[in-house]
Parts: C-alpha cells; sequence; structure tokens
C-alpha cells in the first residue's frame, strides 16, 4: 500500500493546553523554536572560541593542551545532552498525549537524576584524568597544564547537569526563549570572567589555564539561578514534593530508555574526535593545534544545526504523543533542506576564509596551514553533519533512541576511525581531515534513511 499521510484521518479530539505544538504552522513551528535556540547555541559554543582566544595568548603549548582538552569537554557535556534529550522526548510525548500529571513527575525526576548523574561523572573524572590524556598521546610537558584545567572543571561538573535538566524539562514544554536566556547567562559570565582569570587584568596577574575552568564553573552557577527562577513561571514547575509517596518506576524507565543510548549517542562522536586528536598528536604540536582551534570554530558554524536537532525534539515529540504524524513528517522534511542549504552554504565560506580566520586565533604558521588544510577538507561536511544530528533528535523525540546509538556508532567505529587508520601513514594530518568528512557524509545519508523507514514506512498510521 502507498504512504499516504492519513494523519487528517484521525479522529479530532481536544489537544492539552500545555502541548502548544500540536497546532498552528509547523515551519512558525520551527522558525520558533529554533531561532531562540540558535542564540542560546551560539552563546554555549562562543565560550569555547573565547577560551581558545584567551588561552592562546598564554602560547601554543597551552592552545596545544586546550586541544586534548576539548573533545573530552564535549564528550562528556554530550552525557550531558543525552541526559537533556531523555527528559525533553519523555516530557513532550507525555503532554502530547495529554497527560500533564505524569508530564510534571517526570520532569522533575529528570532534574533530580540529572544532578546525580553528574556527580558520578565529576567524580570518575576526577580521579581517571591521567590514565586518559596518556592514552590520548599528550605529551609528558602539556600534562601539567592539562591538569590545571581538568581538575577544577570535574569538580563542577554536576552544575552543567543541573542545567541540562532543566533545559530538558524547558525544551520538552515547547519554552526555546527560556532555555536560551539560561545559556546567555552563563555564556555572559564567563565572557567576563575569561580575561580577567585567565590573563589577567588590571594589576590581577589571572589563573592561566585554571583560570578558564574558574569562569566556566562560575558561569555554570548562574546559569543554574537563572533557569530556577524561570522554572518558577513555566507551565511545569520545578516542584520537588510531587516525587513523594509515589513510585518512581515509571519517570525513571522512561527517561533512562531515551537518555542512555542518546547520551553515548551524542558522546560518539566527541569520543571519536579524541581518538583522533590521538593520532594527530603524531604528526605534531602544530597539528593538533590547528586541528583543535579549527574545531572551536566549526563548533560555532555549525550553530543553526545543533539549534535544529535541539527544538526538532519538542516539536515532533509533542505531534508524536498526539498521533499527528503527518506534521511530524513535514517538520522532519523542513528540517532536513535547511540542513543541506546551510551546511553547503557555510562551507564555501569556511574553506574561503580558512587562513583569515585561522590568525584571529595564533601567528604561528605553522599552525594556520593545518588550520586552513582542516577546513578545506571537512567544511564540506557539514550537512552531512546537520542532518545527521537531526535525525538523531527526532529519533529521540520517537522513542527510537537505540537506532540513533546504533548509527552513531558505525559511524565513528566503522567510517571515521578506519578511514583515518588506513590513511594516516600515507596522507599524514590530511587523513584525520578525510576521515571526519567521510564520517559526516556517511552519517547524513543513514540519517535520512532512518527517518524515512521509521516516520514514513513504520509510522502508526501506515496499514499494512
Amino acid at each position: 500500500m502507498s504512504d499516504i499521510d492519513i494523519s487528517a484521518a484521525q479522529p479530532s479530539k481536544q489537544q492539552p493546553s500545555n502541548a502548544k505544538l500540536v497546532t498552528g504552522s509547523i515551519t512558525g513551528h520551527l522558525i520558533g523554536q529554533t531561532l531562540p535556540a540558535i542564540v542560546g547555541v551560539a552563546a554555549i559554543m562562543s565560550i569555547g572560541l573565547v577560551d581558545a582566544y584567551f588561552i592562546g595568548q598564554l602560547g601554543s603549548e597551552a592552545l596545544a593542551a586546550i586541544a586534548f582538552i576539548f573533545p573530552i569537554t564535549v564528550a562528556l557535556s554530550s552525557l550531558g545532552v543525552g541526559v537533556m534529550v531523555g527528559i525533553n522526548s519523555v516530557i513532550a510525548r507525555a503532554l502530547g498525549e495529554g497527560d500533564d500529571a505524569r508530564a510534571a513527575k517526570r520532569a522533575n525526576f529528570g532534574i533530580v537524576f540529572a544532578v546525580g548523574a553528574g556527580m558520578v561523572i565529576g567524580l570518575a573524572l576526577y580521579a581517571l584524568q591521567a590514565p586518559l590524556f596518556a592514552l590520548m598521546n599528550a605529551p609528558d610537558h602539556l600534562l601539567p597544564l592539562i591538569q590545571e584545567y581538568m581538575q577544577p572543571f570535574a569538580l563542577g561538573f554536576p552544575l552543567i547537569l543541573a542545567i541540562m535538566g532543566f533545559n530538558g524539562v524547558l525544551r520538552g514544554q515547547g519554552e526555546a526563549r527560556k532555555t536560551s536566556i539560561v545559556s546567555i547567562s552563563y555564556a555572559l559570565a564567563n565572557w567576563v570572567l575569561d580575561p580577567l582569570l585567565i590573563t589577567g587584568a588590571f594589576g590581577f596577574e589571572g589563573f592561566g589555564m585554571a583560570g578558564a575552568a574558574y569562569a566556566t564553573i562560575a558561569g555554570w552557577l548562574i546559569g543554574v539561578c537563572v533557569a530556577g527562577v524561570l522554572m518558577r513561571s513555566a507551565a511545569i514547575p520545578l516542584d520537588l514534593s510531587l516525587l513523594r509517596n509515589t513510585s518512581l518506576v515509571d519517570p525513571a524507565v522512561s527517561i533512562i530508555r531515551v537518555a542512555g543510548p542518546a547520551a553515548f549517542s551524542n558522546s560518539i562522536n566527541p569520543i571519536g574526535l579524541s581518538i583522533l586528536t590521538a593520532l594527530i598528536a603524531l604528526e605534531g604540536e602544530a597539528a593538533v593545534a590547528g586541528f583543535g582551534a579549527a574545531g572551536r570554530l566549526q563548533s560555532f558554524a555549525t550553530v543553526p544545526l545543533l539549534a535544529l536537532s535541539g527544538s526538532i525534539g519538542a516539536i515532533v515529540g509533542q505531534n508524536w504523543g498526539a498521533r499527528e504524524y503527518g506534521r511530524s513528517r513535514q517538520a522532519a522534511l523542513y528540517a532536513f533542506g535547511f540542513c543541506i542549504l546551510w551546511g553547503l552554504g557555510i562551507a564555501a565560506a569556511m574553506v574561503a576564509g580558512g587562513e583569515f580566520l585561522a590568525y584571529l586565533f595564533t601567528e604561528d604558521a605553522d599552525v594556520v596551514d593545518e588550520f586552513a588544510l582542516y577546513l578545506k577538507i571537512a567544511a564540506w561536511g557539514y550537512a552531512g553533519f546537520g542532518l545527521l544530528i537531526v535525525a538523531n533528535g527526532i529519533l529521540n523525540a520517537v522513542d527510537k533512541a537505540s537506532f540513533a546509538l546504533a548509527q552513531s556508532a558505525i559511524r565513528v567505529f566503522l567510517v571515521m576511525l578506519p578511514v583515518a587508520w588506513v590513511l594516516l601513514a600515507a596522507w599524514g594530518s590530511e587523513a584525520i581531515y578525510t576521515a571526519e568528512l567521510a564520517a559526516n557524509l556517511f552519517g547524513g545519508v543513514t540519517g535520512v534513511l532512518l527517518i524515512y523507514w521509521v516516520l514514513v514506512r513504520r509510522a502508526p498510521d501506515q496499514t499494512r
């Protein structure tokens, strides 16, 4: 039987007031949820750029040290993003189904779960940081610089998980503006504190590498406070009393079923990048510094794609829960179109301005050359990366997180790393950049195919 959209034939019902994304224009919801998210994600990504700029003032060794640190911090933050995605997914679907009470219980449990996960991860990182960076082939002379940053970062890590918990609750309700305010608040704090705490000002010498971590932690603390205030005016407020004298099995199982695979799915890519960093370390310190700095810039260039991957979950999740399957497919189609247009356009701009952009971070000619070479090759995978992460956001929203995890694992361990390993001896650093390009192209194609299979071929409204 043909894949005809018969969502209109579903019995009509009055939608719950808190599921505000199941009616109205899909395009309008995509724009309304994604534009604020772009601001918020840009603010978060700017932290990495500002850190890299001021750390670069400390010298090329400090810039190389942060290149080793960056994929680890991204991998750990990605675990937090997975927790946020899990909370977002279960809340959006509960609201779409009209069960506001269950959504509220899941929301408050989710926040507690996020903080607890942050404490466990932070303590593990503090204990294991030395062997971790040894596995990445970090040179001995860089380890003290790495340790200066990682020790306070690990102890403050529960704060960012608390923010992820709050933002998951807000996103599931479609409160994109509030999540952006949270992100902007801690990014602003980081911007102000970075120059003071890293390089010093007004007669204060600064703390060097450790100062970057202190600025980040202070920003997180401010973000937690802002999120707590904003939750008071949300449809689902912070109310831990909802967890008293009631079974926590449903919220725990529901969140972990999505958050577990989503956390690992989100962290697999930075884990792969960590391994690539270890491989490129064999090519010298300039290659590591160029690769790391260009990766920071790439994160900023893909902000709209990251924002869309975050906002698509609430839109698809609420409509899926409300059995508005045609609207879920429409949202996916429009999101994929944007990924292709933005990815190709920004890639062309980055390739054209590679050397100019490199000089914003360093004046070391060798680092500049590696920076520009990375963009020349890897930037053409931005569109594929966008398709991948948006597809993952959709799969998580419809409770298919295991599909996203499998796809991400295959992309990194069967495409990215083998390509890098096979080509490294002959191509040097170009092998690393080509491996990332191949992985993103593979991820984009498989992501689109998976969404077609789940939302079209196997959607509940299709009769077989």
